[in-house]
């Protein structure tokens, strides 16, 4: 016992001879580092720096910084000078790692909202990567995304950018209307790369947040901070890009920023609620690199995405049970975009746990009320006659005429199958503008479809088709 209590005196000794040693070291480098880089630039970045763990065996120590930014920072402008002058010193330190300190709680996200840099006159950009971590929501995942056709190429190119080998093409610019799932893909590329890059930094923000980040930057003279956290991501993830338009200086920024990050091999994804040639006010520069990758469109959900998105919200919704009746007239009602779909069975749901009560048709229709008149577009009998024409490739004054050859009188029959199906005209005006027919022609135009949808395949996909695109 009193061998290993020796053991451990000569152990604690050593370990405080190092640190004084270290110590006597740090305040004679840091004096030096004051004096060459200037008071402003020291006080700032090093300052703060702290001893933190030592290891004599490989003689390497590290430094420790409140935050991941703070070290990528150092590290960039002052790393090669700093293991120089701790090489130098007789400290016995041959390397230095620069880290966030274990006990800081920095961010686990890059986002330009936080105030992780103050004022910065170093001409430098950092270059090395600080340590993040996602966090972003569960339910922003690639395996809550309900892949169809209408979303089926943006869907394919997220997964490809969020892969662990390098993508084809950057930038991905994804573009489709209000709530059909485009920050749903930002969320999840960001998650499923983070998941196998760990220490690449990952920067998501929309337009509007990088406009007023860059002009407080200016205002406050901390543009090279901003820059820097900028061309510090390896994954940039832009939403609503639209938002800059007209923007001269914002936009000049931008273009910066996309051509730093594509020329050092960076990942970026952009958003648009409209294609790339159609956003009005945006420099054509910007627009030329952002077609110069993929661009990839989110449609509206159609019908059979619809009740597939509703399946998978219903398989993770748990008591009480919605049954198909209510899948197939949300579905139906609900046609406007994917979140207010989803919006409305989660309201259905969530009253249903609350109050205790079933749900059934009969209380959707009640409480989506609302909801569903919003949804409700007056198709009309011209729209129909049209997309039948086109389907069949007749021509559109056949739908009135009185030729009764196969070839276009079963094209119009289909239309009038579908204008009883899909408006609330009675048979009589739905007879009329046919060319004026009476009203038992349309009902053995409906009969005949019918029997027809129920032996012959291609004519049931012809009249599905037909209904899924009039729905979208």
């Amino acid at each position: 016992m009193k061998d290993n209590a020796a053991v451990l005196g000569i152990q604690d000794g050593e370990a405080a001879a190092d640190m004084a040693r270290l110590e006597s070291a740090w305040t004679t480098i840091r004096t030096g580092l004051r004096r060459d880089i200037g008071a402003r630039m020291f006080d700032q970045w090093l300052k703060p720096a702290r001893l933190g763990d030592y290891c004599p065996d490989s003689q390497t120590l590290d430094l420790h910084f409140a935050s991941d930014f703070s070290a990528n920072f150092v590290s960039g402008q002052f790393g090669d000078r700093l293991r120089m002058a701790w090489r130098c010193s007789g400290a016995g330190v041959r390397e230095v790692r620069l880290r966030r300190a274990p006990d800081s709680s920095g961010p686990r996200l890059l986002e330009v909202k936080r105030d992780v840099a103050a004022a910065v006159t170093a001409p430098a950009i950092v270059a090395a990567a600080p340590t993040v971590a996602c966090n972003f929501q569960p339910r922003h995942a690639f395996d809550q995304f309900v892949p169809g056709e209408t979303n089926q190429l943006a869907y394919s190119a997220a997964l490809a950018m969020a892969g662990e080998a390098e993508p084809r093409f950057t930038p991905l610019f994804i573009h489709g209307g209000t709530g059909q799932g485009k920050t749903h893909l930002l969320h999840s590329i960001a998650r499923a790369f983070s998941a196998h890059s760990p220490s690449a930094p990952v920067l998501y923000m929309s337009a509007e947040r990088f406009m007023v980040e860059f002009v407080n930057a200016m205002r406050s003279n901390e543009t090279m901070a901003f820059k820097a956290r900028l061309r510090a991501a390896r994954l940039l993830l832009i939403d609503d890009i639209q938002f800059i338009a007209g923007k001269g200086s914002t936009q000049e920024e931008f273009l910066h920023t996309i051509n730093d990050l594509i020329d050092t091999g960076a990942r970026i994804v952009v958003t648009a609620d409209r294609a790339p040639q159609m956003l009005d006010g945006i420099d054509p520069r910007i627009l030329s690199r952002l077609a110069g990758g993929l661009v990839a469109d989110i449609r509206p959900a159609g019908l059979d995405l619809r009740l597939a998105i509703l399946e998978a919200r219903r398989a993770h919704a748990g008591d009480p049970p919605v049954p198909d009746a209510v899948i197939d007239f949300l579905a139906r009602s609900i046609r406007s975009n994917v979140r207010e779909l989803e919006g409305a069975f989660n309201k259905l749901v969530a009253y249903g746990q609350l109050t205790g009560r079933s749900i059934d048709l009969e209380f959707a229709q009640t409480m989506l009320a609302d909801a569903v008149r919003a949804n409700v577009r007056r198709l009309t009998i011209d729209e129909i006659q049209k997309a039948c024409a086109a389907h069949f490739k007749i021509d559109l004054s056949e739908m009135k005429s009185k030729r009764r050859a196969r070839a276009v009188a079963r094209p119009r029959q289909v239309a009038m199958y579908i204008s009883k199906k899909m408006t609330p005209r009675s048979l009589p005006e739905i007879g009329r503008t046919f060319g004026g027919r009476d009203h038992s022609t349309v009902i053995h135009a409906v009969r005949t479809i019918e029997k027809l949808r129920e032996s012959h395949p291609d004519m049931d996909a012809d009249v599905r088709a037909l209904m899924r695109q009039l729905e979208g």
